[in-house]
């Protein structure tokens, strides 16, 4: 039975304005320099970030002063601080104006002093939620708060004249209490002028809320114009609940929403800071949601009407669209129903897109949110005519958690070609269960659950024969990877996998943060084509427990392998910079370089390793090429005469997100960026277990006992790092590792964190001190990984100046993480460029 799409309409005549940007700004998206990577930061480009007030004590981390540099660095214009923040407790201990006043005064000083000349991007939040908390009850308290208001706001302004103001913040929409306030705000006096807010700002902060925000918006514009005031910025600093972060097909609502108002509005803090509220795995990979992130945040020019089906309906389908007339592009951000959906493109200038053009459909799903994604595969592909400036796209139906990308663009070159690998999902509820229980996790009805595919998952996985079974039928000989969606419970595990029933490996799964919060492990099988039984169980022999495996079972994802080993970056993909612009004629797009152009792409790395980075290009003239990955310049790249050419440098890259920038001589047209796996230069890696490594002073030798589910590398690890400058780890320099640039990777866990707020899980990074004997020191960062045995890779960038100087690691002032493995990589290993016929 074919189900009826559901119709989108997208006029590309039809201008809304220019693409704002700010929908997918972050409350506590950060925590510390480096977490979660400068790269994954600047592929999603917040336009603001709300953070903790200088020295606050309500979280250990995410201080506005001390993310700053890398949040503008990334392209981020804006930090909202949120000043109540100082107080530890939640809701806030209320010592009194007096007191609240004094801090006030302590922490604007310090924004003034320690950032002078860019202190006009920290704006301030003098209440937070002041409905729910202080000033519940506001026939008894409106006068109070708007005494505090004006005490806090004089303060402000008397130590910067200029800072700006963001309020009321409250936790809901409440036009009765907002229209008292704006009313009051306006007449009274604040220092020189009024006591109204610089930025509105409200929190929209339930499921609910995706259909009333558009009427909240509207509302609160023609009180701006009843009022005689306005119209203000936007802020919506806080929205959306747990099961929408991660999930790109309910992001996709609330960005639409944010854009059409052109409004900021900043991602909810509801679990820990430092992952891009939800859409960062580990450090610097991304998961599904985060591709969504990036393509918003890749749109320029001017937005476009997309009308979905319903409007104002919570989870239905929404778009947002934009045209870009400078780069001839067209490009549609879709998804969040069940249905199939059809999009009805109609304004398709042919001085625009021409008679003739390529439509190209990438998708990204739900990877859970701590599974990674790599470039979203692109699903569909055509060359078609333009009628009438028309046409309509088909997208598939049944995933309600994905979105889409649709870009069009006048055709040239090849004729576009779908690349994604065959894959199929199976739900584990819909698996035989042996000893193992399905459970609801129905994030309709609760939203703030976490998301779960499918809304159920099998758990109960207790028992010595606790098994999921389910069949797979491929469709050819070859390697596959099985993708199994799980949770464990704050300590990693292990599965028995067994395929026709005999033993093939035991999967090792990583710890999370809790029974629902997913993370997604990838195993390799070689199956022969046909139907396949594949079955996790809780032990390997029928008779002992593996340890750890009482572990959420949620999806299985079965798909082909070598896709993850090649990935193609054409021109349409990179972000411009300094003058570089797109150029499309017949061999198809391409980027024009020259000076200070610079075309930017986000790569993505499935493990640490060695990559080659290819660039495909025409040269006008001869002359070097300037490529940089993420800020380390890669040398002897060149265009080596005018003409066709490619260039390419073998490079080490950590699993994720990589920022790779492109320049060149003037005139140069670069057609795209390809990477390509070198796994066999791996064996250039100098790899030494911690434990065999020299210790000095308290660091310790740590056996693994055979009970825990432990992934440490040779049963061991080593602790005790750090908190006193003689507690070290050693790595002696072998021979041929001279001076340069390399990476470090450490093996390392930290599971440190604080335990006194009632929701959100305070975890706190770890630092250590790598230091080359004879030469400098880099700090490494090391984010919370869930559980002390519980080991993640974390790559830290180094340039070494000595022969032979060992490169030491510790902490002299603070605990660093323990360490199970470290390797040690030239970041180059070989470059070459080549002339093409």
């Amino acid at each position: 039975m074919h189900r009826p799409p559901d119709v989108v309409t997208v006029d590309f005549a039809q201008r809304t304005g220019p693409v704002h940007g700010g929908a997918t700004g972050m409350l506590y998206g950060l925590s510390d320099p480096g977490v979660p990577g400068d790269a994954l930061l600047a592929g999603a480009r917040p336009r603001t970030v709300a953070q903790k007030a200088p020295d606050g004590d309500q979280h250990p981390n995410g201080d506005a002063l001390v993310i700053a540099d890398g949040f503008f660095a990334a392209g981020g214009e804006e930090i909202v601080i949120y000043m109540q923040d100082v107080y530890s407790q939640w809701p806030y201990e209320n010592r009194g104006i007096d007191d609240y006043v004094a801090k006030v005064d302590t922490m604007v000083r310090k924004v003034v002093r320690e950032r002078p000349r860019d202190k006009e991007k920290f704006v301030w939040v003098p209440f937070n939620e002041p409905d729910s908390i202080w000033y519940q009850d506001w026939a008894s308290a409106k006068e109070q708060f708007f005494s505090d208001w004006q005490a806090v706001f004089a303060r402000i302004r008397s130590i910067d004249p200029g800072a700006r103001i963001v309020g009321p913040n409250e936790a809901d929409y409440n036009p009765g209490r907002l229209r008292d306030f704006l009313t009051w705000a306006k007449d009274a006096k604040c220092g020189a002028g009024n006591c109204l807010p610089d930025i509105m700002s409200w929190h929209e902060l339930s499921r609910s809320r995706l259909a009333d925000y558009r009427g909240h918006y509207e509302h609160y514009r023609q009180m701006e114009r009843d009022l005689g005031i306005g119209p203000l910025p936007i802020n919506i600093d806080e929205y959306g609940n747990r099961r929408d972060m991660s999930v790109p097909g309910q992001m996709i609502q609330w960005i639409s929403l944010f854009e059409e108002t052109k409004v900021d509005a900043d991602m909810a803090y509801w679990t820990y800071a430092g992952n891009l509220d939800d859409h960062a795995v580990r450090t610097r990979q991304a998961n599904g949601g985060w591709w969504l992130l990036k393509w918003y945040a890749d749109l320029t020019g001017q937005t476009v009407e997309a009308r979905p089906p319903q409007v104002d309906v919570a989870d239905t389908v929404q778009a947002v669209a934009a045209i870009d007339e400078s780069a001839r592009r067209g490009t549609i951000l879709v998804g969040g129903g069940s249905e199939p959906v059809r999009l009805d493109v109609s304004g398709l200038d042919p001085a625009v897109f021409g008679e003739q053009v390529d439509v190209l459909v990438s998708r990204t799903t739900w990877t859970g949110y701590e599974g990674d994604a790599l470039l979203p595969p692109v699903v569909a592909a055509r060359r078609t005519a333009v009628s009438g400036g028309g046409l309509r796209v088909d997208l598939p139906g049944g995933d309600v958690m994905a979105a889409y990308r649709v870009t069009i663009v006048p055709a040239g070159g090849g004729a576009p070609a779908p690349d994604a690998p065959w894959t199929v999902s199976v739900e584990a509820e819909s698996a035989t269960l042996h000893s193992a229980q399905v459970f609801a996790q129905d994030t309709t009805a609760d939203p703030q659950l976490y998301a779960t595919s499918g809304k159920r998952d099998v758990g109960a996985m207790n028992k010595v024969d606790s098994a999921v079974t389910f069949a797979v039928t491929v469709p050819r000989d070859g390697r596959y990877r099985l993708g199994i969606h799980q949770g464990a419970n704050k300590v990693p595990g292990r599965h028995a996998l067994f395929v026709d029933g005999a033993l093939d490996q035991i999967v090792q799964y990583s710890a999370t943060l809790g029974w629902t919060y997913r993370g997604r492990t990838d195993v390799e099988l070689q199956l022969t084509a046909g139907t396949h039984q594949l079955s996790l169980r809780t032990s390997a022999d029928g008779t002992n427990l593996l340890p750890g495996s009482d572990i959420t079972l949620d999806r299985f994802d079965l798909t082909e392998a070598g896709a993850a080993e090649r990935a193609a970056y054409p021109a349409d993909e990179a972000r411009l910079s300094g003058g570089a612009r797109i150029t499309r004629h017949g061999t198809g797009p391409a980027i024009v370089l020259g000076g200070g152009a610079r075309a930017t792409f986000f790569v993505a790395a499935s493990e640490h390793g060695y990559y080659d980075l290819e660039l495909d290009y025409r040269a006008r003239e001869t002359g070097g090429l300037r490529l940089l990955v993420d800020g380390r310049e890669i040398p002897g790249l060149r265009a080596p005469r005018p003409g066709e050419a490619s260039s390419r440098a073998r490079v080490y890259l950590p699993a994720g997100i990589s920022k790779v920038d492109v320049g060149g001589p003037a005139g140069l047209e670069l057609r795209g960026l390809t990477t390509v796996r070198a796994g066999q230069a791996d064996s250039a890696v100098h790899r030494v277990e911690a434990e065999q490594a020299p210790l000095a002073g308290a660091a310790q030798l740590v056996e693994v006992p055979a009970t825990s589910g432990s992934n440490a590398s040779g049963h061991a690890y080593v602790g005790q790092i750090g908190n006193g400058a003689g507690n070290t780890v050693t790595l002696p320099r072998p021979d041929g590792f001279g001076p340069g640039e390399y990476v470090l990777t450490v093996h390392y866990a930290n599971a440190a964190r604080n335990s006194g707020h009632p929701y959100n899980t305070d975890v706190i990074s770890r630092f250590l001190d790598i230091t080359e004997t004879g030469g400098s020191t880099t700090r490494g960062v090391f984010r919370h990984t869930y559980a002390w045995d519980n080991f993640w890779p974390q790559a830290t960038p180094i340039t070494l100046t000595t022969e032979k100087g060992a490169i030491v690691l510790g902490n002299a002032t603070a605990h660093g993480p323990n360490i199970d493995r470290l390797e040690l990589a030239r970041l180059v290993l070989e470059v070459d460029n080549r002339p093409r016929d």
